[in-house]
């Protein structure tokens, strides 16, 4: 059962709605893909003599330096009215930030490269990438496992366990708060870094892969 310790709620929530607006920015700059195809901007760029990837690479750090400037100016206002403390760890939320917004707008550059709808990636938002946040322990713990345990409570720990988003959570939690939960799983610190930037690189290179195959949806 889960336990606040010493740790208020707003505490708890402050990573997870530093991620959530990540997530949204990320949303917001990789559609614009979809609305450059459809008025032929894409098409125009796509016979330009560079590179592709040189293209996903500039959509996937414009995008990220967006939500990433978001994001921190939302912590400098909870830092500013005193709901995150000033500290050393600053630094670090903020370069998590950094690696969290890159990975979440190359995972938008995926699944928006190939569509050629709008209502084809709000689909995709509402069953993958919201789901994403819901369960990456931002609103509510991953449950403990013990001895008894309920078989949705254990598929439930486990699908949020392999949420890459639930690392990057739980690292931004560890550093923003000294204050102790209890009753809850938590990944070690070293574990959250390591994860989220295997997040970036693995999306990086899908969405490199992605941006080099053509798609029938480039020449319509």
């Amino acid at each position: 059962m889960f336990r606040g310790g010493d740790q208020d709620f707003l505490t708890y929530y402050m990573p997870g709605t530093l991620v959530l607006i990540l997530l949204f920015t990320a949303i917001f700059t990789t559609i614009s893909i979809i609305e450059d195809r459809s008025q032929g901007f894409l098409q125009g760029v796509l016979v330009a003599p560079v590179h592709r990837w040189t293209i996903a690479g500039g959509k996937i750090l414009g995008g990220a330096a967006i939500a990433w400037v978001q994001a921190l100016l939302f912590l400098g206002l909870a830092v500013l009215i005193g709901m995150v403390e000033p500290s050393i760890k600053l630094p670090a939320v903020i370069l998590l930030m950094a690696l969290a917004a890159l990975g979440l707008t190359a995972l938008g550059v995926c699944f928006a490269w190939p569509m050629d709808s709008t209502q084809g990636f709000h689909a995709v938002m509402s069953l993958v990438l919201l789901p994403m946040w819901l369960l990456s322990g931002a609103f509510f713990p991953i449950p403990l496992l013990g001895d008894n345990v309920h078989i949705g409570q254990w598929i439930m720990h486990w699908i949020m366990r392999c949420n890459p988003l639930s690392y990057t959570v739980a690292g931004m939690r560890n550093l923003l708060s000294s204050q102790t939960l209890h009753g809850i799983w938590l990944p070690t610190q070293s574990t959250c870094w390591l994860v989220t930037l295997c997040f970036v690189v693995i999306t990086f290179f899908v969405a490199w892969r992605i941006v080099l195959k053509p798609t029938r949806a480039l020449h319509n």
